[in-house]
């Protein structure tokens, strides 16, 4: 296992799954939000997930789900985990419960009192995934913004956590550097437009992280 795992996210054609899969990353983010440049039907997401090794883990990422809509996904995508968006703890719980899969958190950060979202998640979620804050009307994800990583300093994580939101090749080793991430995730730092994932930009992520 790599000292540091990463999750390619927002993933939607072979190639640049079967990248992710031969660069080393350790899950694969398959996105299901109609508003998404990444959005998956549930016909492709099952295309997707018969290439996937069973050494990667699938993760489901939704904003406010629905069930139906979550069951669909589940079965297509083969999904692993849920990673959740604009979700509260509550609906979280209702999730797992009914579901029987584990739960990532997403909590969007700006301040350091946006981390204390994460303490509502406590014994619940599998992996919190801390991402930047992005503005209202916008995309909860994959805009390429990052926040202030040295917010994460000294804060006590109620689960295993991922670090998301801006990274890059070029800054992947300074954001470990400094927050101490043993998981990173990556959407649009990977791509050459909003939803098209860059083979040769994996690649080198990944060896980035891989250098670590």
């Amino acid at each position: 296992m790599p000292r540091i795992a990463t999750k390619i996210c927002g993933l939607s054609t072979p190639p640049a799954l079967d990248a992710a899969i031969a660069g080393g990353a350790s899950h694969v983010g398959f996105v299901f939000f109609p508003q998404s440049p990444r959005h998956l039907t549930f016909e492709k997401a099952a295309g997707l997930a018969a290439r996937v090794p069973d050494r990667v883990q699938r993760i489901g990422v939704f904003v406010d789900p629905e069930d139906q809509s979550l069951e669909q996904a589940i079965a297509a995508g083969q999904l692993a985990a849920l990673q959740l968006h604009k979700a509260s703890p509550d609906r979280g719980a209702a999730i797992r419960a009914r579901f029987g899969l584990p739960v990532w958190a997403a909590v969007p950060v700006r301040t350091r009192a946006d981390l204390d979202q994460a303490h509502g998640w406590r014994g619940l979620a599998e992996r919190i995934v801390y991402d930047a804050k992005t503005p209202d009307g916008a995309l909860p994800g994959g805009m390429g913004r990052r926040f202030d990583w040295t917010l994460l300093d000294g804060f006590a994580h109620p689960a295993p956590w991922a670090l998301s939101g801006g990274l890059y090749e070029g800054n992947v080793a300074e954001a470990v550097g400094i927050t101490g991430a043993r998981m990173v995730d990556i959407s649009s730092g990977v791509e050459s437009a909003p939803g098209v994932k860059d083979v040769d930009k994996i690649a080198a992520f990944l060896k980035a992280v891989a250098a670590l």
